[in-house]
């Protein structure tokens, strides 16, 4: 079995080390920024502290570099690879070109990036099985990295060279900007005396229940509101809304219900007559016209 080391102790690498070694495989060696970070990682796993990268690099078979995502080139550059070993970074947005003095080197080179939000070491443990994971690399190394997704519950993408920075922007839009519309929505709240705890808490509910309806239903089938509905008035409505007390948030509403007006003709509750008026609705230029008269 192969002998897998990490460089860098920080969320990333503790939850992967944890769950490969619950797995079954082969966790040896951890080197990190400070020793004591490194301690820490392998004691909760079992394995060796060691002082620099080059250790873990002599050590090991396949090294993970789960450093923060400026430091990979400095560790690929600085570490000393030999013939055949594996060496795999995690960044969700770097291709495999920080890695090519590893690849020059003779060892074989790849990317493994976990599809997931990691607020904090016990999260990213809790949240990593069942995530899909994002490979970067070529046979045989890329079946050893399906057959590690797969033992962590996970499913898995094949991203090709140029594939790396708009998998990385759709997970963006996917998560953080997520985190933004929910910041949004719970700043309207306050138009009505309403605290963020209290909205997010009041939102909550719909949140799950939207993602429940993603995932059991699918997208478009799972797009409910007015846009669904076709719901001229109501869209209407919420543009006055805006423009009168929260004008900084009419614009991202049109264009997020420009966006979505596809999805609502995709269902079939719409014709094209009706998403036509809804876009022309939703257009900047409409509401300026109406204010001007």
């Amino acid at each position: 079995m192969d002998k897998i080391g990490f460089i860098g102790a920080g969320t990333v690498g503790t939850a992967l080390a944890v769950r490969l070694k619950e797995k079954g495989h082969q966790v040896v060696a951890v080197a990190s920024r400070t020793r004591a970070s490194a301690k820490k990682l392998a004691d909760r796993v079992g394995c060796q502290a060691l002082d620099t990268p080059q250790d873990v690099a002599d050590a090991t078979d396949i090294v993970f570099i789960t450093t923060p995502d400026d430091s990979i080139p400095v560790v690929a550059s600085q570490v000393g690879w030999h013939f055949g070993q594996s060496v795999l970074h995690c960044s969700g947005v770097d291709s495999l070109d920080v890695l090519e003095p590893a690849r020059t080197a003779g060892a074989r080179v790849g990317g493994f990036h976990p599809l997931q939000s990691f607020a904090s070491i016990d999260h990213a443990i809790q949240n990593l099985p069942g995530s899909t994971f994002a490979l970067e690399a070529e046979p045989p190394l890329l079946d050893t990295l399906q057959a590690m997704a797969e033992a962590l519950g996970g499913d898995w993408v094949r991203l090709g060279a140029g594939d790396k920075v708009l998998y990385h922007a759709a997970a963006v839009m996917a998560c953080n900007y997520f985190v933004t519309l929910v910041k949004l929505a719970t700043d309207l709240w306050k138009n009505f005396g309403a605290d963020t705890v209290e909205a997010t808490k009041a939102l909550l509910p719909l949140l799950k229940g939207t993602l429940n309806n993603i995932e059991n239903v699918g997208i478009p089938n799972c797009l409910t509101g007015p846009i669904a509905r076709g719901d001229l008035g109501t869209i209407r409505m919420h543009l006055e809304a805006l423009e009168a007390r929260a004008p900084e948030l009419l614009d991202i509403y049109q264009q997020l219900g420009s966006q979505t007006v596809p999805i609502s003709l995709a269902k079939g509750r719409i014709d094209k007559e009706k998403a036509e008026e809804m876009i022309a609705l939703l257009k900047p230029a409409a509401r300026t016209k109406k204010a001007a008269a």
